[in-house]
């Protein structure tokens, strides 16, 4: 990545991280995606038991591949017949793992959901969530994030998955009551109760939607 926006990315994510302190969540920043995968392994104890959403941020780094071969009882949801069961097995989890629609630059966290089992896992149930969030995601603030999840990452989630939204045909938001919106659950998490069950690894990369 160019040098320039490397510098700019750095000195964002300090006052990303600043703010998630604020907010009760542990913040890290991660020059490249290698450095991403090796914090993110040294976050998760061997033995432990890690389920995720649908990240395309944690597929990104290759920490979901990582997993799977390793020392961990990964609850892969593609593996199982029944998804019901698999996301339910998420909630007990000692990390679920994702990446956020959008952050804030002083670290609030925005998401929307269409199943609504990241969504909720996020806000309550596994011990410990990880996200890994690259710094194309950081927005001014709440309305701006909203903005960008309404209409960045959901017309494209819309397409990747062949929804008949009208965002998925149109590159943006309508509001829409579609029986295939993905836009069901909103969920900004402006604190967490409980110190340190929040993390989130800034990567110095364009990752995910």
């Amino acid at each position: 990545m160019d040098s320039n926006i490397s510098k700019r990315n750095e000195l964002l994510a300090a006052k990303v991280i600043e703010g998630l302190k604020s907010r009760n969540m542990e913040g890290f920043y991660a020059r490249s995606k290698e450095e991403a995968l090796d914090l993110a392994l040294s976050l998760i104890p061997e033995g432990s038991s890690v389920s995720m959403g649908g990240s395309m941020s944690v597929h990104a780094i290759g920490l979901s591949a990582k997993l799977k071969e390793g020392n961990y009882d990964f609850i892969d949801r593609d593996a199982y017949e029944d998804k019901r069961q698999a996301m339910l097995l998420a909630y007990d989890a000692d990390f679920f793992l994702s990446s956020a629609n959008a952050i804030t630059n002083d670290g609030v966290l925005v998401n929307i959901d269409g199943n609504s089992n990241r969504v909720s896992a996020i806000a309550q149930g596994p011990k410990h969530v990880l996200f890994i969030v690259g710094m194309n995601k950081v927005c001014d603030d709440v309305d701006g994030a909203m903005k960008r999840a309404r209409n960045v990452a959901a017309p494209i989630n819309a397409q990747r998955f062949g929804l008949d939204t009208p965002c998925s045909k149109k590159g943006a938001c309508f509001n829409c009551k579609s029986p295939d919106t993905i836009c069901c659950q909103f969920l900004i998490t402006r604190f967490s109760r409980h110190a340190g069950r929040i993390k989130v690894i800034l990567v110095n990369d364009d990752l995910g939607y």
